[in-house]
C-alpha cells in the first residue's frame, strides 16, 4: 500500500516546507520509488487564481488546468512528476464541496460539523491522489498553532490511526534561531512547536531544523532529547545559496535514509549521480549575462517564480551566470535596457504598467535586444507592432480600453466575464500548438506540434492578422484549427519571440524550457553597454 508522509511547519512561516517536501520527493524517487506530492492550503479561497501576486506569489498551472500554489512548481521541478488538480487542496474547496453536498441533502439531515464531515472530505482528497504510488508526500500549509490548519492536522492524525504507524509518518520543519547579543542558538521555539503539535495528537517522527549557521552535535542532541525524536531523525537544513543543492545536502544529513527506515521501505541508497553532475555545471561558468524582467509584481519575488527558475535552468545548462535585473514597468528609463543582454516581459493582468511595457518593446525591437514575451508579453508586443509598424495608432486590448476602435487583442469567442466564477472564464491547462515550418519557433521546438500550458482570457483578434502579417509580424504558432495565435516572432532580429502559453511551467533543471534556452543562448551572444540602472535591483545567481 501507499506510504504517507505529512510535512508540517513550526515557529514561523516561510521555512521551506515546500523545498523540504520537494527534496524528499527527489531523494525517494532516486531510490526507485514512485512518488507524488500534495499541498494542503488553509486559506478560504477556492484556489489562488484570483489572489494578489503580492500576497501569494505566482499561480502555478498544472497539465490539467488547475491553478495552484507555487509549491507545486517546486514539486514538479525537483521530481519531474507532472501533478494534477488534486495535488492542491484548499480550505475553500473543502468547504464548498461539503456545503454543496449539504444543500443536496447528501447528509440525510445530519448536523454538518468540522468533525467528521470536513475532516472526512480532507481525508478523501488526501487518499484520492495516491493512485497506488509507493510514497505520497503531503505538505500542510501554514504554521502549527494557526487555527485554520487544525482540520488538516486532525485529518492527518486520523489517517495515521486508520493506516497504522508503520505506514504514516510526520516530518516537522522548524527553526533554530540565533540570538546575536547572547551568541546562542535557541531550541526552545522548536520545543514549543513540537509540544503544540503533540497537543493535537501528532508526534513528529523526524525534525528538520532550519538554520543560518552550523548547529553542532550538541544542539541536535538537545532537540532529540526534549522532542523525543531519535538523533538520526534530527536533520540539519542550513541556508544554501541554491535551492537545487538542497537534495544533496538532505542526503548527506540522512533524510531519505531515516524515512526509508521509519517506513520500512527497504530500498537501496539513492542514485544522485545525474543530479550531482547537473549541479557540477556551476563549477565551470563561462560568462555572465544580464537579463531583465520587466513587470509590475516585484513586492514579492515569488510572483515570477517559474520564470526565474526557467532562466536559471537554461543558464545552468549553458554554464552561464545569471545576473537578474528587476524593472518596474511604471518606473524605469529606456536607456537601462541597453545594459541588458535580453529582456523578458512575463504574464500578468490589469492595465497598470501596460504602456511602459509597450514602450519598452518598441525600444527592444528597434535596438535589436533579445526579447521573450509570455502571455501578456505577447499581447503587448502585438499592440506595439500594430501601433508603430502597421500605423494602427489606437491599437489596444479590450482588457485595457473600451474606447479604442482597434482592439487587436480581444476576448476569446467563448469567454464570458459575467460568469460568477471569474477563474472559470480563463483558458487553462495544456493545449496543442502547430508550428510554422521555417520559423525561429520551429528551430526552437523542432516538432511540428507542441503542447504547452496556458492561463489567459484574451487572444490576438483574427480580424487584424492579415494586416499585422503584411507589416512583417510572423504568426509562427497557431492552434491546430488555425483559429488562435499561440506564437509570434520577428525576422531580422537577434531574438524576438513571444508565446500566448507559459513555457516556464514545464521547465526542469535538467531539461530547460526550449523557449528559455534559446532566449538565453541568443542573449549570451549580445555585448551590452554599461548604462547604470535606475534602481539597481539585481539578483545574482
Amino acid at each position: 500500500m501507499t506510504k504517507y508522509i505529512f510535512v508540517t511547519g513550526g515557529v514561523v512561516s516561510g521555512l521551506g516546507k515546500g523545498i523540504t517536501s520537494a527534496s524528499l520527493g527527489n531523494l525517494l524517487k532516486a531510490r526507485n520509488l514512485t512518488v507524488v506530492n500534495q499541498k494542503l492550503d488553509p486559506y478560504i479561497n477556492v484556489d489562488p487564481d484570483t489572489m494578489n501576486p503580492f500576497q501569494h506569489g505566482e499561480v502555478f498551472v498544472t497539465e490539467d488546468g488547475a491553478t495552484t500554489d507555487l509549491d507545486l512548481g517546486h514539486y514538479e521541478r525537483f521530481t519531474g512528476v507532472n501533478l494534477k488538480r488534486d495535488a492542491n487542496v484548499t480550505t475553500g474547496s473543502i468547504y464548498r464541496k461539503v456545503i454543496e453536498r449539504e444543500r443536496k441533502g447528501s447528509y440525510l439531515g445530519d448536523t454538518v460539523q468540522v468533525i467528521p464531515h470536513i475532516t472526512d472530505e480532507i481525508k478523501r482528497r488526501i487518499k484520492g491522489i495516491s493512485n497506488d504510488v509507493d510514497v505520497q508526500i503531503t505538505e500542510i500549509g501554514g504554521t502549527v498553532g494557526d487555527i485554520e490548519i487544525l482540520p488538516f492536522l486532525e485529518a492527518a492524525r486520523q489517517i495515521r490511526k486508520e493506516f497504522g504507524q508503520e505506514n504514516v509518518m510526520f516530518v516537522h520543519v522548524t527553526l533554530v534561531p540565533y540570538i546575536g547579543p547572547s551568541t546562542e542558538l535557541k531550541t526552545k521555539p522548536t520545543q514549543h512547536s513540537v509540544s503544540m503539535l503533540r497537543s493535537y495528537g501528532i508526534s513528529p517522527d523526524l525534525i528538520v531544523l532550519r538554520t543560518d549557521r552550523d548547529l553542532g552535535q550538541e544542539i541536535k542532541n538537545k532537540v532529540s532529547l526534549f522532542c523525543d525524536v531519535d538523533i538520526s531523525n534530527v536533520i540539519e537544513a542550513p541556508d544554501l545559496s541554491d535551492i537545487y543543492d538542497v537534495p544533496v545536502k538532505m542526503f548527506e544529513e540522512g533524510l531519505d535514509e531515516a524515512v526509508d527506515k521509519r517506513l520500512n521501505l527497504q530500498t537501496s541508497p539513492p542514485d544522485l549521480s545525474k543530479w550531482k553532475s547537473m549541479m557540477d555545471l556551476k563549477k565551470d561558468i563561462k560568462k555572465n549575462i544580464r537579463i531583465g524582467i520587466l513587470g509590475k509584481y516585484f513586492g514579492l519575488p515569488d510572483s515570477y517564480m517559474s520564470v526565474v527558475e526557467a532562466l536559471r535552468h537554461s543558464c545552468l545548462q549553458q554554464k552561464l551566470s545569471l545576473d537578474l535585473v528587476w524593472l518596474d514597468a511604471d518606473n524605469y528609463e529606456l536607456e537601462e535596457l541597453s545594459s541588458l543582454n535580453g529582456v523578458i516581459i512575463p504574464g500578468g493582468f490589469g492595465y497598470r504598467g501596460i504602456e511602459g511595457k509597450i514602450e519598452a518593446i518598441k525600444y527592444i525591437r528597434e535596438n535589436k535586444i533579445p526579447f521573450l514575451g509570455i502571455c501578456l508579453g505577447l499581447q503587448c508586443a502585438v499592440i506595439e507592432f500594430a501601433r508603430n509598424v502597421c500605423n494602427i495608432k489606437d491599437a489596444n486590448s479590450s482588457e485595457f480600453s473600451q474606447s479604442s476602435k482597434n482592439l487587436v487583442i480581444d476576448l476569446l469567442p467563448d469567454q464570458n466575464l459575467e460568469k460568477d466564477d471569474v477563474g472559470a472564464s480563463m483558458r487553462l491547462g495544456t493545449y496543442p500548438c502547430k508550428i510554422q515550418n521555417g520559423s525561429v519557433s520551429k528551430s526552437i521546438y523542432k516538432d511540428e506540434v507542441i503542447y504547452e500550458r496556458h492561463r489567459h482570457r484574451y487572444e490576438v483578434n483574427n480580424k487584424y492578422r492579415d494586416q499585422l502579417a503584411e507589416g512583417g509580424l510572423v504568426f509562427s504558432g497557431l492552434s491546430p484549427d488555425n483559429n488562435l495565435v499561440e506564437m509570434i516572432e520577428l525576422k531580422d532580429h537577434p531574438y524576438f519571440v513571444a508565446s500566448q502559453f507559459h513555457p516556464e511551467f514545464k521547465s526542469r533543471p535538467w531539461e530547460p524550457a526550449p523557449m528559455f534556452y534559446s532566449f538565453v543562448e541568443a542573449a549570451a551572444k549580445i555585448e551590452n553597454s554599461e548604462v547604470p540602472l535606475k534602481n539597481e535591483q539585481t539578483v545574482s545567481d
